[in-house]
Protein backbone atom coordinates (compact mmCIF):
# COMPACT_ATOMS: atom_id res chain seq x y z
CA UNK A 1 0.00 0.00 0.00
CA UNK A 2 2.24 2.00 1.07
CA UNK A 3 4.47 1.52 -2.69
CA UNK A 4 1.40 2.83 -4.60
CA UNK A 5 0.40 5.69 -2.30
CA UNK A 6 4.34 7.04 -3.15
CA UNK A 7 3.91 6.25 -6.98
CA UNK A 8 0.54 8.56 -6.75
CA UNK A 9 2.20 11.28 -5.08
CA UNK A 10 5.51 11.48 -6.92
CA UNK A 11 4.21 14.60 -9.40
CA UNK A 12 3.31 16.52 -6.74
CA UNK A 13 6.66 15.33 -4.66
CA UNK A 14 8.90 16.10 -7.67
CA UNK A 15 7.17 19.29 -7.99
CA UNK A 16 8.30 20.51 -4.33
CA UNK A 17 11.38 19.03 -4.69
CA UNK A 18 13.88 21.93 -5.19
CA UNK A 19 16.95 20.50 -5.14
CA UNK A 20 18.98 21.08 -8.22
CA UNK A 21 17.02 24.06 -9.08
CA UNK A 22 19.91 26.19 -9.04
CA UNK A 23 21.76 24.13 -11.92
CA UNK A 24 18.68 24.04 -13.88
CA UNK A 25 18.75 28.12 -13.41
CA UNK A 26 22.01 28.33 -14.33
CA UNK A 27 21.93 26.07 -17.49
CA UNK A 28 18.89 28.51 -18.54
CA UNK A 29 20.97 31.50 -17.54
CA UNK A 30 24.83 30.78 -18.41
CA UNK A 31 24.71 30.10 -22.60
CA UNK A 32 23.25 33.83 -23.28
CA UNK A 33 25.50 35.25 -20.31
CA UNK A 34 28.61 33.99 -21.94
CA UNK A 35 27.30 34.63 -25.01
CA UNK A 36 26.96 38.20 -23.85
CA UNK A 37 30.05 38.15 -22.24
CA UNK A 38 31.89 37.22 -25.46
CA UNK A 39 30.27 39.94 -27.38
CA UNK A 40 31.10 42.61 -24.75
CA UNK A 41 35.23 41.43 -24.98
CA UNK A 42 35.06 41.39 -28.71
CA UNK A 43 33.13 44.87 -29.17
CA UNK A 44 35.92 46.68 -26.77
CA UNK A 45 38.75 44.72 -28.81
CA UNK A 46 37.58 46.06 -31.62
CA UNK A 47 37.26 49.66 -30.40
CA UNK A 48 39.95 49.46 -28.64
CA UNK A 49 42.05 48.39 -31.82
CA UNK A 50 40.61 51.35 -33.83
CA UNK A 51 41.69 54.07 -31.31
CA UNK A 52 45.16 52.79 -31.35
CA UNK A 53 45.10 52.82 -34.80
CA UNK A 54 43.71 56.42 -34.64
CA UNK A 55 46.22 57.32 -32.53
CA UNK A 56 49.41 55.66 -34.70
CA UNK A 57 48.28 57.60 -37.84
CA UNK A 58 47.66 60.81 -35.78
CA UNK A 59 51.97 60.48 -34.65
CA UNK A 60 53.08 58.87 -38.03
CA UNK A 61 50.90 61.77 -40.33
CA UNK A 62 52.86 64.43 -38.41
CA UNK A 63 56.19 63.58 -39.92
CA UNK A 64 54.56 64.26 -43.66
CA UNK A 65 53.21 67.42 -41.96
CA UNK A 66 56.22 68.79 -40.85
CA UNK A 67 57.68 68.18 -44.01
CA UNK A 68 60.19 65.54 -42.74
CA UNK A 69 59.16 62.73 -44.64
CA UNK A 70 59.52 64.76 -47.65
CA UNK A 71 63.02 66.15 -46.72
CA UNK A 72 64.12 62.36 -46.22
CA UNK A 73 62.65 61.06 -49.50
CA UNK A 74 60.85 58.57 -48.01
CA UNK A 75 59.44 55.80 -49.34
CA UNK A 76 56.07 53.71 -49.06
CA UNK A 77 57.68 51.27 -47.75
CA UNK A 78 59.67 53.38 -45.26
CA UNK A 79 56.70 55.44 -43.70
CA UNK A 80 55.08 52.00 -43.52
CA UNK A 81 58.12 51.01 -41.05
CA UNK A 82 57.32 54.27 -39.50
CA UNK A 83 53.13 53.21 -38.89
CA UNK A 84 54.35 49.50 -37.96
CA UNK A 85 57.23 50.86 -34.68
CA UNK A 86 54.31 52.39 -33.87
CA UNK A 87 51.84 49.76 -33.51
CA UNK A 88 51.57 47.30 -30.74
CA UNK A 89 51.26 43.94 -30.58
CA UNK A 90 47.83 43.55 -31.04
CA UNK A 91 48.26 44.29 -34.92
CA UNK A 92 50.45 42.15 -37.64
CA UNK A 93 52.45 44.57 -39.14
CA UNK A 94 52.08 43.13 -42.40
CA UNK A 95 48.54 43.02 -42.45
CA UNK A 96 48.49 47.44 -42.25
CA UNK A 97 47.87 48.87 -45.47
CA UNK A 98 49.17 52.83 -45.93
CA UNK A 99 47.56 54.89 -48.38
CA UNK A 100 48.85 58.50 -48.91
CA UNK A 101 46.88 61.34 -51.69
CA UNK A 102 47.11 64.69 -52.36
CA UNK A 103 44.18 66.41 -53.28
CA UNK A 104 43.26 69.13 -55.07
CA UNK A 105 40.53 71.34 -52.37
CA UNK A 106 39.17 69.78 -49.14
CA UNK A 107 35.93 68.57 -51.22
CA UNK A 108 37.81 66.37 -53.34
CA UNK A 109 39.64 64.63 -50.21
CA UNK A 110 38.97 61.39 -50.04
CA UNK A 111 38.59 60.56 -46.61
CA UNK A 112 36.18 57.01 -47.06
CA UNK A 113 36.93 53.53 -46.36
CA UNK A 114 38.64 52.42 -49.60
CA UNK A 115 36.67 49.30 -51.35
CA UNK A 116 38.85 46.47 -51.18
CA UNK A 117 39.38 43.82 -53.90
CA UNK A 118 40.48 40.10 -52.95
CA UNK A 119 42.36 37.95 -55.28
CA UNK A 120 41.59 34.06 -55.49
CA UNK A 121 43.08 33.17 -51.74
CA UNK A 122 41.49 35.87 -50.27
CA UNK A 123 43.82 38.61 -50.14
CA UNK A 124 44.14 42.19 -50.31
CA UNK A 125 45.45 43.29 -53.80
CA UNK A 126 44.66 46.82 -53.87
CA UNK A 127 47.64 49.17 -55.03
CA UNK A 128 47.92 51.78 -52.44
CA UNK A 129 49.44 55.18 -53.31
CA UNK A 130 52.21 57.28 -51.87
CA UNK A 131 52.44 61.10 -52.37
CA UNK A 132 53.28 63.01 -49.51
CA UNK A 133 53.01 66.03 -51.58
CA UNK A 134 54.67 69.23 -50.70
CA UNK A 135 54.55 72.40 -48.73
CA UNK A 136 50.60 73.27 -48.73
CA UNK A 137 49.56 70.72 -50.37
CA UNK A 138 45.98 69.14 -49.10
CA UNK A 139 46.96 65.74 -47.37
CA UNK A 140 45.23 62.43 -47.04
CA UNK A 141 46.44 59.62 -44.86
CA UNK A 142 44.28 56.39 -44.30
CA UNK A 143 45.93 53.51 -42.54
CA UNK A 144 43.95 50.55 -43.24
CA UNK A 145 43.51 47.20 -41.39
CA UNK A 146 41.21 44.04 -41.27
CA UNK A 147 40.97 43.20 -37.60
CA UNK A 148 39.90 39.12 -37.54
CA UNK A 149 36.90 38.53 -35.59
CA UNK A 150 35.26 35.19 -33.76
CA UNK A 151 31.91 34.47 -34.76
CA UNK A 152 30.31 34.49 -31.30
CA UNK A 153 27.27 32.43 -30.41
CA UNK A 154 23.65 33.86 -30.88
CA UNK A 155 24.64 35.48 -33.60
CA UNK A 156 26.76 37.85 -32.78
CA UNK A 157 28.94 38.80 -35.64
CA UNK A 158 31.51 42.79 -36.16
CA UNK A 159 32.49 41.14 -39.23
CA UNK A 160 32.16 43.66 -42.72
CA UNK A 161 34.90 41.88 -44.76
CA UNK A 162 35.33 38.26 -46.08
CA UNK A 163 37.06 35.82 -44.00
CA UNK A 164 35.50 36.76 -41.14
CA UNK A 165 37.32 40.04 -40.82
CA UNK A 166 36.23 43.70 -40.19
CA UNK A 167 38.22 46.36 -41.79
CA UNK A 168 39.40 49.32 -39.39
CA UNK A 169 40.06 52.85 -40.70
CA UNK A 170 41.96 55.46 -39.65
CA UNK A 171 42.38 58.67 -41.61
CA UNK A 172 43.89 62.31 -41.00
CA UNK A 173 43.96 65.16 -43.39
CA UNK A 174 45.82 68.00 -43.41
CA UNK A 175 47.36 70.83 -45.01
CA UNK A 176 51.41 70.59 -45.23
CA UNK A 177 53.46 73.14 -42.70
CA UNK A 178 54.75 75.91 -45.36
CA UNK A 179 58.39 74.91 -45.76
CA UNK A 180 60.98 77.75 -43.65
Amino acid sequence: MRSAERHRNRPAGFARDCRGATAVEFALIAPPFIALLIAIVQTFLVFFAQEMLEAVVQQSSRQILTGQTQSQQATQAAFHQTVCNQVSALFTCSKIMVDVQVATSWSTANTSAPSLTYDSQGNVNNVWQFNPGNAGDIVVVRVVYLWPVVLGPLGFNLSNQPNNTRLILATAAFQNEPSS
